[in-house]
């Protein structure tokens, strides 16, 4: 299996093509405006569609017409155009549509800056737009991991009949990473006669299919709430995905960090293991559903002072951390935003410091 030396955005799109997926959407926004570019040229090669919508918002109306015929789509974007998604997100997932939504995050709140944030936490994890919704959230920590999670995230839109989001920071659409497109990952479409308006003719039953989130009686309303819900339970039981990193011995910290950030705090690790002062890592790679049972029982472990959410927002995840440890530890934040990346030697400096109170 050669690798390929390639900039995270034209490999996410390249990615997408390799699972099967010809579908594309999409709107300008810096910094994941490659894609679009990479998939201007890419997708008349292999039989694709490529179309820029007029706005953020047309885009994810289109995304929702594809996702209700039953065709692989997706559409990548950053920050203020997820926000312009987030009404047709609610109701593809309403109306238990398959889809792929990458989010190439920048910094904010409002326009912001185009560096590197993880600052679109909440908006992916707890719902950007109305409704009792949850997407499947994927976080990749380079640009194989992106590869792989995209090549992943269109067959478990497809088994969940929902949307999946890939939140990557700035740093994992511009970097460039020898990658590999895994054929283990390829997958075939699913059946999707008995749910997508595919025309009549091309089933071989005779009921009409409908796509829809409306439902005007409060009784059937709520149902169809509990029939999500059970889906999510189903995604927190068998999608949890994490990594743990220098957990084999006692540790005094737990660091909770995911995408580009957790590699700084790897490195931070490893630094600090050369002084003595033992700390490991808990990296979710699955944002929703979130790894808790782990992070929970890690904290627990006997010599465990602390635990560090360690991300690029003003702390949004550690609010999850929070949650998960219930108590049985200290919880700690520590992060920025605007595009500044802590350094190993900050992080180290700061975990030091905690744990030296």
């Amino acid at each position: 299996m050669g690798k390929v030396l390639m900039k995270g955005n034209e490999a996410i799109g390249e990615a997408a093509i390799r699972a099967g997926c010809l579908n594309y959407f999409a709107y300008p926004i810096t910094p994941q405006s490659e894609v679009a570019e990479y998939l201007a040229r890419r997708m008349p090669e292999v039989g694709g569609v490529f179309l820029q919508g007029e706005s953020e918002v047309a885009v994810g109306y289109m995304i929702f017409g594809a996702a209700g015929c039953g065709a692989r789509v997706f559409t990548t974007s950053s920050s203020p155009g997820i926000s312009l998604m987030s009404e047709a997100l609610s109701y593809i997932t309403c109306a238990q549509c398959p889809a792929v939504f990458v989010n190439i995050m920048r910094g904010g709140p409002g326009l912001g800056g185009i560096l590197p944030s993880q600052g679109d936490y909440f908006q992916a994890t707890k719902g950007g737009g109305h409704g009792d919704y949850r997407l499947l959230v994927m976080a990749p920590a380079s640009v194989q991991e992106a590869v792989e999670m995209v090549m992943e995230a269109f067959p478990l839109a497809e088994k969940y009949r929902n949307p999946v989001m890939i939140l990557g920071d700035g740093l994992i659409g511009q970097m460039m990473e020898p990658v590999a497109f895994p054929e283990d990952l390829l997958s075939e479409p699913t059946n999707k006669d008995d749910w997508a308006t595919t025309g009549i003719g091309n089933r071989s039953g005779d009921t009409p299919n409908l796509v829809k989130s409306l439902f005007l009686d409060p009784v059937q309303l709520n149902n169809h709430n509990l029939l999500l819900k059970a889906k999510y339970d189903r995604m927190r039981r068998d999608e949890v995905r994490y990594e743990a990193y220098n957990m084999a011995g006692d540790y005094r910290a737990l660091i909770v960090s995911y995408g580009t950030m957790s590699r700084v705090c790897r490195t931070a690790i490893d630094s600090l293991k050369e002084e003595g002062l033992e700390v490991a890592m808990i990296r979710p790679q699955t944002l929703f559903p979130f790894p808790e049972k782990a992070i929970r029982e890690a904290a627990g472990k006997e010599g465990c002072r602390l635990a560090v959410s360690i991300e690029m927002s003003m702390g949004q995840m550690v609010e999850d951390v929070e949650r998960s440890i219930q108590g049985r530890c200290p919880v700690e934040w520590y992060g920025k935003c605007g595009g500044e990346v802590p350094t190993p030697e900050e992080i180290v400096d700061v975990v030091r410091g905690m744990l030296q109170k």
